[in-house]
């Protein structure tokens, strides 16, 4: 009996250093919660650039390449072909990328690269969509123009080269207005930093 009551006693006694041990240390367990990281903190959705004119002129462009898109896809018979399958290209593409550009724009997600100038990508977008619009439009207008659908893709296409047409006209002069701002920036500091060694060159006169 005495032999078993021995190693009852050790444990007591080890279990009662642990926690004396554990309560002197320094480090003790903590509490408080792991936040989880929030990957998309800071998207949301932007209805003042909705309400601007960029952002009305990019909703106009997505529904009206989308119409002329959706009116090719209904010409089952054509001939020749190639001005159908050209507009059908033009107007997917330009559905697509304009409708990521007003996505990426709409939540705010450009603030998330800045170092991609935004107002020349969209300013080469609206271009280009401005002049291959026109030009598959021109070219369905001359080839293919005997069916109802195509006369609409035709009419849409024109529309929407329109807007593209003032979107890139707006784009332009954002584009030149944020370029002349930030030369501005620039020769101001350039003016600042040439005064100040200046202004040290006069306050130490044995450097000249």
């Amino acid at each position: 009996m005495r032999t078993t009551e021995e190693p009852e006693g050790f444990d007591g006694e080890a279990s009662n250093t642990s926690m004396i041990s554990g309560a002197s240390s320094p480090y003790q367990p903590t509490t408080e919660p792991v936040h989880a990281r929030n990957v998309l903190g800071g998207i949301r959705c932007d209805l003042e650039y909705l309400k601007s004119y960029f952002g009305i002129l990019k909703v106009v462009e997505v529904v009206l390449s989308l119409i002329g898109f959706i009116c090719i896809e209904t010409i089952m018979l054509c001939s020749p072909c190639g001005g159908v399958y050209f507009f059908e290209f033009v107007s997917c593409s330009a559905f697509v990328v304009t409708g990521v550009l007003l996505l990426i724009f709409c939540l705010n997600l450009h603030t998330k690269v800045p170092h991609v100038n935004w107002s020349l990508t969209d300013l080469v977008n609206t271009a280009a969509s401005t002049f291959f619009f026109f030009l598959s439009s021109l070219v369905l207008a001359c080839i293919n123009h005997n069916t109802g659908a195509e006369i609409a893709a035709v009419i849409f296409g024109f529309l929407v080269t329109g807007v593209y047409g003032l979107n890139t006209f707006l784009a332009v002069r954002r584009w030149r207005l944020g370029n002349g701002c930030q030369g501005t920036a620039q020769t101001s500091e350039y003016m600042r930093a040439r005064t100040a060694s200046r202004g040290e060159m006069e306050a130490r006169p044995e450097l000249a």
